[in-house]
């Protein structure tokens, strides 16, 4: 991609509404914009990250064997009132009528809607266990919106949920999911906490959220100092006998729950499957949530400075910048096109900065969009036939030989 065709319009100035680093610096870097009070357009940088996530996400749930669906985004009332949480929901939960006055509501949840689609789907304990999952809009009523996309009213989710003859099997697809949570997390390059949790308006007897750590996190953590567990204080308010003196009050933020939600939903959709006597069973169920924009936002609440984002590789909308120090030189130019041209031909993501900006605005955006790594076709260049390469995680700066810059390039990026 040539920078001179991006739409991605920086600002210089922080917005007033944006309290919180991640907001600050997407909104500055051209990655998303308000529409409304928790409502965001992903602009083309921002929607290149968000495709990141995603794919890792996928890739890992379906590792697991978990098949992927997509449900409505609109729910028929009558689901959520045969589950009893249409009343109980509260607000958040955005209701309205159709021209033929239906009520329906907006999903900020499909539990309703993915245990319909197995009552219809699943007869047999044969066809168990089974996961499905979906990675989809979702929509939450926010009292009050707030932290761009940490707490955003639309957002894009994947949400898993498991359907089990017996609570063994729910126990052990639990454990996968835990572990494919871990793996993704840790391919997204963040520091995260596995934390015992309330299930809330979910439901069930069980349930742990993946916190990512930051200072800015919404969420109170109970750490304990061996590093052998960890609590929402939510969760640590309702223990009498917990001595607070063996923990550490982190910050994080949610960006996985999961929950053994047990036979709650099946058994108010009679959701049954003849088991091996040909007797009615009643499935049990388990529900896995991962919050995909929401990764976008953490990752970046851990991983910035002074001068702005610092993506992790895994997650950044381009690996490579290449910076020519001057479009008025055909030299330069020429050489900074024939080194992109041989990036792109072994598949480096490359933004060539083209724009006739003083090589001062193009270093100072580089490190405002976060790519990790910045090629200068320079002065170097023209004096000794080398790039300069700068890396923005750790703030080297290497000399390199154009004869080897492929080479190097694709093993750094591979590899960092």
């Amino acid at each position: 991609m040539k920078f001179s065709q991006l739409l991605c319009p920086t600002l210089k100035e922080t917005p007033r509404e944006a309290e919180v680093v991640s907001h600050q610096l997407l909104l500055r870097a051209g990655y998303i914009r308000r529409v409304a009070s928790g409502l965001y357009s992903f602009l083309p940088l921002g929607y290149r990250v968000l495709k990141k996530v995603e794919q890792i996400v996928r890739e890992e749930m379906n590792a697991t064997g978990s098949q992927e669906v997509v449900l409505p985004c609109v729910t028929p009332a009558e689901f959520w009132q045969q589950s009893g949480r249409w009343d109980k929901y509260g607000k958040e939960l955005l209701r309205f009528k159709d021209r033929h006055d239906n009520e329906f509501c907006f999903g900020p949840t499909c539990e309703e809607s993915i245990t319909d689609l197995v009552v219809q789907s699943v007869k047999s304990y044969k066809q168990l266990p089974i996961t499905l999952y979906q990675i989809h809009t979702k929509f939450r009523d926010e009292i009050r919106p707030r932290f761009g996309l940490m707490r955003a009213r639309e957002f894009v989710m994947k949400d898993a949920y498991s359907f089990h003859v017996n609570n063994e099997s729910l126990d052990k697809t639990y454990s996968v999911m835990q572990a494919a949570y871990e793996r993704i997390l840790t391919r997204c390059g963040l520091a995260f906490q596995l934390v015992s949790a309330d299930s809330g308006q979910m439901g069930g007897d069980e349930s742990a959220e993946f916190m990512v750590l930051a200072e800015t996190g919404e969420d109170a953590v109970l750490v304990a100092k061996d590093g052998s567990h960890a609590m929402n204080t939510e969760v640590a308010d309702t223990r009498s006998d917990l001595n607070r003196d063996l923990y550490d009050e982190v910050r994080g933020i949610e960006v996985g729950h999961i929950f053994k939600l047990g036979p709650k939903y099946c058994e108010a959709f009679k959701a049954v499957v003849l088991d091996e006597t040909g007797k009615n069973v009643t499935m049990t169920m388990g529900c896995y949530g991962i919050g995909v924009s929401r990764i976008m936002a953490a990752a970046i609440e851990q991983n910035h400075d002074q001068d702005g984002i610092i993506w992790p590789m895994a997650l950044a909308p381009f690996q490579i910048v290449i910076l020519v120090s001057s479009m008025r030189d055909d030299a330069l130019v020429a050489q900074a096109e024939t080194l992109y041209a041989s990036l792109v031909s072994v598949d480096l993501e490359v933004l060539l900065d083209d724009r006739s900006e003083s090589v001062g605005v193009k270093f100072k955006d580089a490190s405002l969009l976060g790519i990790p790594v910045q090629v200068v076709v320079g002065r170097d260049w023209k004096e000794s036939g080398n790039y300069e390469v700068r890396f923005r995680k750790t703030g080297e700066v290497v000399s390199l030989a154009a004869s080897e810059a492929i080479s190097y390039l694709k093993t750094w990026v591979v590899c960092p």
